[in-house]
């Protein structure tokens, strides 16, 4: 068994992998719903956002589901429990000021190190957990668990690559997970943000490239700097601390031993001699 396998907390078999890409795909539609629905062709204006909201809610479970199912043992768990809860303590500590947000570094190392299905999950729980403490509670609460799920998920799949190259692989990915986030978060909100008469505001009836070149202009005008933020914040954390955190991580994997197979010995207890 190599390193690599004995790190992954969560096994993907076929079936959870299967269930993964599915909610992977519900997710980008449910991002992309302004170029799929129209507001108020589902009953009023702020009904298609709420309703993909609860669909997203209801994937997750399905996939949170079958991942507790055999997916997913003891160890794995109470490392799942342990990050999530230090997650929902750095969260605050950002706030979100000026994109400054301290969440995605851990999330980021934590998707390398054990897994994209420990990473999809990190991302669901930890963004869940904070919003019970901070009171971050509301509609855009499934958008932010699932932005955070793929970029947990998507650290897991990068390539392999050790020390400074490791690292810096790691910051650029942290980096560009910001600006990516930050891009998908947006879509879930822009058609209600403006008024309808400005040249960068949702207009139902336009032609794919057109809506896409409005949108662009949108999250240019009105993130970019906040995601910069972001994207700064996660780059300067995963130099600075992914180091300490990855030998941190890796170490507490291989104690784990997640993969470990489990051996029950049939040898029977020696008797003791007669008349002991």
């Amino acid at each position: 068994m190599n390193a690599a396998a004995a790190a992954t907390a969560i096994r993907l078999n076929v079936r959870v992998s299967l269930v993964i890409t599915l909610a992977a795909f519900v997710g980008v539609v449910a991002f992309f719903w302004p170029f799929v629905v129209a507001p108020g062709k589902l009953g009023s204006n702020y009904a298609p956002p709420l309703i993909f909201g609860a669909l997203l809610v209801l994937v997750l479970c399905v996939v949170l589901s079958e991942i507790a199912e055999g997916g997913i043992n003891s160890k794995a768990l109470a490392m799942l429990g342990v990050l999530s809860a230090v997650n929902a303590a750095l969260r605050p500590l950002g706030a979100g000021t000026a994109g400054i947000e301290t969440v995605f570094f851990v999330l980021v190392l934590a998707g390398r190190v054990y897994g994209p299905g420990f990473g999809f999950t990190l991302g669901c729980t930890s963004l869940f957990t904070s919003a019970l403490i901070t009171g971050g509670v509301g509609p855009w609460m499934p958008y932010q668990m699932f932005g955070c799920a793929f970029v947990g998920m998507l650290a897991g799949f990068l390539p392999r690559a050790t020390g400074r190259r490791e690292v810096l692989m790691l910051a650029t990915y942290g980096s560009l997970s910001g600006y990516l986030f930050g891009f998908l978060l947006n879509l879930s909100f822009w058609p209600f943000s403006l008024d309808p008469d400005s040249s960068i505001a949702y207009l139902p009836g336009l032609p794919f490239t057109e809506q896409w070149q409005r949108y662009l202009a949108f999250d240019l005008a009105t993130s970019l700097g906040w995601d910069t933020g972001r994207a700064v914040t996660n780059f300067v954390c995963i130099v600075l601390a992914g180091p300490a955190v990855l030998t941190t991580f890796r170490r507490a994997a291989r104690r784990a031993r997640f993969r470990a197979p489990v051996r029950f010995s049939t040898s029977r207890p020696t008797p003791p001699p007669d008349g002991k």
